[in-house]
């Protein structure tokens, strides 16, 4: 990747997220390390279509993505794209402290033992997120600061090679530039979370998978996808009602509407049953960081506040439930958060921001 932003010259980025609800493009130009908005597109589908991933038809996304491009009116082929969480693997591992050869070859020996296929078939990376000596902003046992000591912190990913080639092949019928490609967990954590080191529990309700993400200090310490989301609400409305797909997806969206009239209705009681399980996932995602603490002999660590993305954050109600279930602040995410934009638009922007949060993170990834 090239250096930008000389010269009064805007350099432009194209978010692209390829998910089951369907695809969403955000062109972002940096402005002297500034996000502007100049365009976006998306397309909608119903839950029930195949293939579920759709780069599992290249040649068809890649007329779809054609097509979003001409009508949105793109200025760039530069492209970044998301990798699902469902498809990633991600782990934060301690390895022995060494040169880089040998920091390396003990970061391939935990790969080898945790990646549950040949390590020829992936495509990993790693992140040094905490090297022996830097500072502490919590006290730690003694043992703990020996082990340090003698220790690094490391986040270590990996994609297939199989679905990293059908995202390179889809880019390229499409006449896209595939400049990056990264797991979504960091899209939401710089479109969402940004700066902020509270530690954060991202809560994204796609329409097929809903994936958990908790930040601490900008690192995603724990990453779990759930075979659950918007569709499962659409698919018990349907059942409950007798109605099509379609028709029970559009209740949902008039649902929505509706919260302006009934403000106080609360969640509709089909979702709170619906989502019940969602919850149980989530606690036990927050068991699980707090376990990372207690394995390393750190202080007891907790979630600080959680934020709602992905279509059906915006359901009213939504984000009081789930802070009243689970007893932490909740919030609805603004991806445009850090985003300049025409205050005319603010509302367009504000009603389908939580789809747009993984594209505004990966068009932000070059220029923040």
């Amino acid at each position: 990747m090239g250096l930008f932003g000389f010269g009064g010259k805007k350099q432009s980025f194209l978010g692209v997220d390829i998910g089951g609800g369907g695809i969403k493009i955000v062109e972002l130009q940096n402005e002297k390390g500034r996000a502007r908005l100049f365009t976006y597109g998306f397309t909608e589908r119903l839950p029930d279509v195949e293939p579920l991933n759709m780069v599992d038809s290249p040649m068809e996304t890649a007329a779809l993505l054609k097509k979003i491009i001409k009508t949105a009116k793109t200025s760039t082929m530069k492209s970044i794209a998301g990798l699902p969480i469902a498809s990633v693997f991600s782990s934060v591992i301690t390895v022995p402290k060494g040169n880089d050869k040998e920091l390396k070859d003990a970061i391939q020996y935990q790969a080898k033992k945790l990646i549950p296929v040949p390590l020829e078939e992936m495509v990993t990376d790693f992140k040094i997120i905490s090297a022996p000596g830097a500072p502490q902003k919590t006290a730690v046992s003694k043992d703990a600061k020996k082990d340090e000591a003698k220790s690094v912190q490391v986040l270590l990913t990996g994609a297939s090679r199989a679905m990293v080639q059908k995202y390179v092949t889809t880019f390229k019928q499409a006449g896209l530039e595939l400049v990056s490609l990264e797991t979504e967990a960091f899209a939401l954590i710089r479109a969402l979370v940004g700066k902020d080191r509270a530690t954060t529990m991202i809560v994204d309700i796609g329409a097929i998978r809903t994936n958990i993400i908790i930040v601490e200090n900008g690192v995603p310490y724990v990453t779990r996808s759930l075979d659950m989301g918007g569709g499962t609400l659409t698919r018990a409305m349907s059942k409950l009602l007798a109605m099509d797909l379609k028709s029970a997806e559009q209740m949902k969206v008039d649902i929505k509407s509706l919260s302006s009239i009934y403000p106080d209705d609360g969640l509709p009681k089909i979702f709170e049953t619906t989502i019940a399980p969602m919850l149980t996932e989530l606690q036990y995602s927050m068991n699980l960081y707090l376990g990372q603490g207690e394995t390393a002999g750190m202080p007891a660590k907790s979630v600080e506040k959680i934020i709602l993305t992905g279509g059906t954050a915006g359901l009213p109600a939504l984000a009081p439930f789930f802070a009243k279930q689970l007893g932490i602040k909740t919030y609805v995410g603004d991806p445009w958060a850090r985003v300049v934009s025409p205050e005319g638009l603010r509302p367009v922007l504000d009603e389908i921001g939580p789809r747009f949060a993984v594209a505004v993170g990966l068009a932000m990834r070059d220029i923040e």
